[in-house]
């Protein structure tokens, strides 16, 4: 084991030299970053531990996803921690310009947001230094070594929620070089909650200590009950008039070249409802713009979301280039197109959104990180084909909009909505019961907080530890 350990440490400084060579490449990747909008214009130096906003004076958790699911993942779990105690200061890091934008308008007030810090040694020692957590609570896979190690190397403690660990990962985590050093990167957490016992035996024959590896559910489907805001509502409000009485189905945060199959089953499904609206959100803004305009050129009838265009009666394409106004849509469409489904060499995104939105979903496939979601869905009537494109697409949207009873699909839907939610709903407060298992004695005021989080649903043994138990 001792061997193990040396080898670990020693593959991570050859990490730790490798990204502090490479410094300069990504200062100049970011700033290419910048130039196509994908990094925040004026905020890029927070991506190189460089703060933008003052460190107030108190104890401090760093909450850190790399995206938009995961950082409306950890929402539930931070609003349970400031509702105990108002005075917590909470640092919130994300990665992507797409999570900043929503993220910050459902964050509580008092949440510091910066962007996160590429995982190099300067980066990550600027970051911690300054902000100077007392725990990092890292969400779903974000195992970056730098951060985790030197984090480690200064008593801060370390957590995983949501914790994914998908079949590719693990085959590239257990190659004879990485081994090591993911080993000693588990090493160093004091809490890792999986997302199922698949994941949970993953992280254990990584190495990860199973006394530290718990269970608690989901925290995406705690995501359904966050609220829309004021400027959702009427924006959703005055959509719904515009679109009265017509068919909507939905292609959502779709990748360039996706668009060229979303709109092949548009035409086809024109043929069946020559008044559909279908709604394209794209993964990026400027994507968005562009594919407004190349269909406007070939003579379709198109409203872009940013020009306030109407949705008039001859517009059946309607282009959403805002990425803070995502989740409206979903409860505007009948039928939503999973992004990433279109290529056989992809796994689609992030499915729980939709699940908790009342609108039935295709998708592809490929089941990635989804495969025990859907299995469990597939009982309350989610909609699967094999090769979108090959026209089952445009055949199960048909048959979804063509539903004569139709208030009884819209009740299937809401039923299911209702039963995900209902069976998910206490996960924060099973997060929040773990988080007191932290040793943060430093703390102790903070523990006294955590232990007074709601208790956690009797049904649930959460709290209990996953052990691999080898046949002797």
């Amino acid at each position: 084991m001792a061997g193990s350990g040396s080898w670990g440490r020693a593959v991570y400084e050859i990490y730790r030299v490798a990204s502090r060579a490479i410094s300069p490449l990504l200062y100049l990747h970011v700033h290419w970053r910048r130039l196509r909008g994908l990094e925040h214009w004026s905020r890029w130096p927070e991506r190189f531990g460089r703060p933008s906003a003052r460190r107030p004076p108190g104890t401090l958790i760093w909450f850190h996803a790399v995206s938009l699911g995961e950082g409306l993942a950890a929402i539930p779990v931070i609003n349970h921690c400031l509702q105990k105690n108002p005075n917590l200061l909470v640092l919130m890091t994300t990665t992507t310009v797409s999570a900043f934008e929503v993220i910050k308008e459902r964050l509580p007030s008092s949440v510091i947001y910066q962007f996160a810090p590429v995982d190099t040694p300067m980066a990550m020692e600027n970051f911690l230094v300054y902000w100077t957590p007392v725990a990092v609570i890292l969400m779903e896979s974000e195992l970056w070594p730098n951060l985790i190690i030197s984090a480690s190397r200064k008593g801060i403690t370390v957590a995983l929620l949501n914790a994914r660990m998908s079949y590719k990962s693990f085959r590239r985590w257990s190659l004879k070089i990485s081994l090591p050093l993911i080993s000693l990167m588990l090493s160093k957490f004091s809490l890792i909650v999986a997302l199922s016992t698949a994941e949970a035996i993953r992280f254990q024959l990584l190495n990860a200590p199973p006394f530290i590896i718990h269970f608690a559910g989901d925290l995406k489907y705690a995501v359904g009950n966050l609220q829309l805001s004021q400027n959702e509502c009427k924006s959703i409000t005055r959509l719904k008039l515009q679109l009265y009485n017509r068919p909507v189905w939905m292609a959502a945060s779709i990748h360039r070249g996706e668009e060229e199959v979303v709109i092949s089953v548009h035409k086809e499904l024109t043929l069946a409802f020559p008044n559909l609206v279908t709604i394209l959100v794209t993964r990026n803004p400027q994507h968005g713009r562009q594919l407004a305009q190349a269909l406007h050129k070939k003579g379709m009838h198109v409203a872009l979301r940013t020009k306030t265009q109407m949705v008039s009666s001859s517009v059946n394409l309607y282009v959403v280039d805002t990425l803070e106004e995502i989740l409206p849509f979903y409860h505007l469409s009948t039928v939503v197109f999973v992004s990433g489904m279109a290529f056989q060499t992809r796994n689609f995104h992030n499915i729980h959104k939709r699940s908790n939105m009342g609108c039935a979903q295709i998708r592809g496939p490929r089941k990635g990180l989804f495969s025990k979601f859907l299995a469990e869905n597939e009982l309350t009537g989610n909609l699967e084909f094999h090769r979108f494109g090959s026209g089952g697409a445009s055949r199960e949207v048909i048959l979804i909009l063509e539903d004569k009873n139709e208030a009884g699909l819209k009740t299937r839907q809401d039923t299911k909505s209702t039963v995900e939610l209902a069976l998910n709903s206490g996960t924060p407060d099973d997060i929040a019961n773990l988080l007191p298992l932290l040793p943060l004695q430093q703390t102790s005021t903070f523990l006294l907080l955590l232990s007074q989080i709601s208790r956690v649903t009797q049904s649930r043994n959460c709290r209990q530890p996953f052990f691999l138990h080898y046949p002797s």
